[in-house]
């Protein structure tokens, strides 16, 4: 009884984030995922009646069992925020996470493409499919304006209004070609307005007028699979991938290095970190300035590579 309990509260939660915070379909999976893991932590024991010690147990042996740092910090995320919403529904009176962190992540640098390799991809024809035409466009777009993958695949070809009813929320994002806008729902269920460059406008009227011949279920959705499906995630990834490797990029290619491309591509022409910090829809400048540091690895390789006093001189050979 207490375990169906749990899954109700859970399917309670799952629903209040669908609808009142309007996550896309992507974030609701991630959450769902975590919140199943507190799900097997309770046990026999009610969801509002868990300690902090016994959450705190728990995340030491996940953490012990090999989980990284940075898992472990979106898992409790995902945990405090349904506590914290089961604090406003007056569920509980002290929320358990409160003070437990994740451990500290290393910091790594996000994976980026040199421009060169950049251009070599998304400059890449397409070829004469409906698949190829709308990678050509998903490829443009991701590269001219720095959109998530969620944030992608959430695009509608124009917007939707709502239908007037508090359960059924408007688009989560659609483009303006006439514009040359894409507005996007992203973190936080923050909208945000971004320039479309003109190589991403073309292929994109390319791909929409190519579109109809897979419409079928899902008429709002801007890109489609052969089935007139929202085109998956998974889908997207694997795309791109193997055009990747197609084009023997020595990269792994993946919608999130396009996305750390475009920012430093774009740091390094502007040095305008504010602009980049909006486009990228970042909360806090701090997330943004990891980009000043794949700036300053490329002039370093600039200043290895061309100054005098830099270059390692060839000993000199003893006749």
């Amino acid at each position: 009884m207490i375990a169906a309990a749990n899954q109700i509260t859970l399917e309670r939660y799952l629903e209040h984030l669908r609808v009142k915070r309007r996550l896309a379909p992507h974030s609701l999976s991630s959450y769902q995922r975590d919140l199943h893991k507190l799900l097997s932590i309770a046990a026999d024991q009610p969801l509002p009646s868990l300690q902090a010690h016994l959450l705190r147990r728990a995340v030491a042996q996940l953490h012990g069992s090999g989980l990284q740092p940075r898992s472990l910090a979106r898992l409790l995320s995902s945990w405090r925020g349904l506590y914290a919403w089961l604090a406003e529904q007056g569920e509980i009176t002290a929320n358990p996470l409160t003070g437990l962190r994740a451990p500290k992540a290393a910091k790594t640098l996000p994976k980026a493409l040199s421009p060169d390799l950049a251009q070599q991809l998304v400059g890449a024809p397409a070829e004469a499919s409906l698949a190829d035409v709308r990678d050509k466009a998903i490829l443009e777009l991701f590269y001219s304006s720095g959109l998530r993958l969620a944030e992608l695949v959430g695009l509608d070809l124009r917007y939707r209004a709502a239908d007037g009813t508090a359960e059924r929320a408007a688009s989560l994002g659609w483009i303006d070609l006439e514009a040359a806008e894409v507005t996007v729902t992203g973190k936080g269920s923050k909208m945000r307005t971004l320039p479309i460059g003109q190589a991403a406008v073309t292929a994109l009227h390319a791909w929409i007028a190519m579109r109809p011949q897979w419409v079928k279920q899902d008429t709002a959705a801007l890109f489609l699979s052969p089935r007139g499906l929202r085109l998956s995630p998974r889908t997207i990834q694997s795309r791109l991938h193997a055009l990747a490797l197609t084009l023997g990029i020595p990269a792994n290619v993946h919608p999130h290095v396009l996305r750390h491309s475009f920012a430093s591509h774009l740091l390094q022409s502007s040095g305008d970190l504010r602009a980049v910090q909006e486009l990228l829809g970042h909360a806090s400048i701090t997330t943004t300035q990891v980009y000043t540091s794949l700036d300053w690895q490329h002039l370093a390789k600039v200043y290895d590579a061309a100054h005098p006093r830099a270059k390692k001189k060839t000993p000199v050979q003893n006749s």
